[in-house]
């Protein structure tokens, strides 16, 4: 897949291939988005506007493949990368299974629902 994301702030262009974006996470008025091989970039934009940036731009490509999904205030994560939920201990892995394997936290609730779309999907 050869299709890339791009975000822009008054200072910085950051343009990545949509499949190595593992996830977002969220800080105030700054987001991070960390990649598959360990890098990340640091961008002055809140998790809502890079939400609807890749909404916007997924759209445009008409991209079906690689999917986002925002889980609670403060993620949004590759759908393709999670391999494993907890709602009760909060724990989420996002690993390819072969190269990289990050443990985050997130609330329970939003792990849920994480968890029951996920299993939606497989219906």
């Amino acid at each position: 897949m050869n299709n890339k994301l791009t975000f822009s702030t008054t200072v910085e262009l950051i343009r990545v291939p949509s499949d190595t974006v593992v996830y977002i996470s969220a800080d105030g008025n700054y987001s991070t988005i960390n990649l598959v091989d360990g890098q990340s970039f640091t961008l002055t934009m809140q998790l809502g506007q890079i939400e609807k940036s890749i909404v916007s731009q997924l759209q445009e490509e008409d991209m079906t493949e690689v999917t986002f999904f925002r889980i609670g205030k403060s993620l949004i994560v590759n759908q393709n990368y999670i391999s494993y939920i907890n709602p009760p201990r909060q724990k989420l892995t996002l690993s390819d299974c072969r190269t990289f394997r990050l443990e985050l936290s997130a609330s329970k609730e939003a792990l849920k629902t994480l968890k029951e779309h996920l299993e939606e999907q497989q219906d």
